[in-house]
């Protein structure tokens, strides 16, 4: 049994936020901005650019270019953030019933910005097991953008976030763009650094805590975490990347493409430099900022546009996501 993607879709708001205006905002000088977090500009929402609503148009976008009936989706997963239209709701049930998914049975997925590799390896072990299950799309959107208070310094790397909504068609023995292993990891001691404070059950929500400005992101242990962070997070993106080559039966010097997710850019070349990599073997996404989990679907889409990967290509994904989370899944393309 082979598992192989059929198509990507893309949605992208047309709001942006350029650098001069983040610099404005945060007071941090725009060659900062552009040179070091490496925004140049992002994606914002609109009006309209809900985040299931965006996770819809990405689906339809994938569907289109597959040539497939949404009534022959056996499985629909949504990856996207749990910030979106209403709260305690099933996005995969809404985004089955706007596509026409008629057959499907659908359910939500979440690991913060690691959802699109966690979410592939469930479509993965799902095909295996039920020999029912033939045609899977995995969908979602995001736009935690809305959480990020620029005048914050504790979540300055958290200014590249952004808008949009990303989708994939996986289908069961598909000649073609085989999905390969998966390497996840998570790290329990970064578990409480990054949260939105109030709004829990631990802190419910007041009306003063809207005044204030608490409903957005903040870190509790911004030392702590950064040290922690320092020793581990870079080392843990090789691991994961390494280890679904090793595990897909290829090795570091065969890959070919790196679909990554956006980071400041000194550790984006670290990452590159440390595979041997050269910098036209991945997409550094300036121009879009941090999409969360789209980023990988995102960067595979750009790199096939620009011709970046051709038949037989070995491309592998990798993400991470607060809480803390690593993944990575490799593909062997064409």
């Amino acid at each position: 049994m082979t598992v192989g993607i059929v198509s990507t879709g893309i949605y992208l708001p047309q709001n942006r936020m350029s650098s001069n205006e983040i610099a404005d905002l945060s007071n941090i000088p725009e060659d900062i901005i552009r040179q070091k977090m490496g925004i140049h500009e992002k994606p914002i929402p609109g009006e309209h650019d809900h985040t299931v609503q965006m996770g819809i148009w990405a689906a339809q976008d994938a569907l289109k270019k597959a040539h497939i009936e949404p009534k022959d989706i056996d499985v629909v997963i949504y990856m996207g953030e749990e910030h979106k239209e209403y709260p305690l709701w099933t996005a995969s049930i809404k985004m089955q019933e706007e596509l026409g998914a008629v057959y499907a049975w659908a359910f939500d997925v979440q690991l913060r910005c690691g959802t699109t590799i966690m979410a592939l390896k469930v479509a993965k072990s799902l095909m295996a097991s039920d020999d029912t299950i033939n045609t899977i799309l995995i969908a979602g959107g995001y736009r935690n953008v809305d959480f990020i208070n620029y005048s914050n310094p504790r979540t300055r790397f958290m200014y590249n976030l952004a808008a949009g909504g990303g989708a994939m068609l996986l289908q069961k023995n598909y000649p073609k763009n085989q999905l390969l292993e998966a390497d996840i990891m998570t790290d329990g001691t970064f578990s409480e650094d990054v949260v939105v404070p109030v709004g829990g059950t631990k802190t419910p929500l007041t009306p003063s805590h809207l005044t204030e400005q608490l409903y957005q992101l903040d870190v509790l242990d911004p030392i702590g975490m950064k040290e922690r962070l320092e020793q581990k997070s870079l080392s843990n993106f090789l691991k994961v990347i390494r280890s679904s080559l090793s595990k897909s039966g290829y090795r570091e010097e065969q890959l070919h493409y790196l679909a990554m997710l956006h980071m400041k850019r000194s550790a984006h070349d670290y990452i590159l430099t440390e595979l041997g990599l050269q910098p036209e073997q991945s997409i550094y996404l300036q121009d879009y900022g941090h999409i969360g989990q789209i980023d990988q679907i995102l960067s595979l889409q750009l790199a096939l546009e620009q011709n970046r990967i051709q038949a037989g290509d070995i491309v592998t994904l990798v993400s991470a996501g607060i809480g803390y989370v690593w993944g990575a899944i490799t593909i062997r393309w064409g």
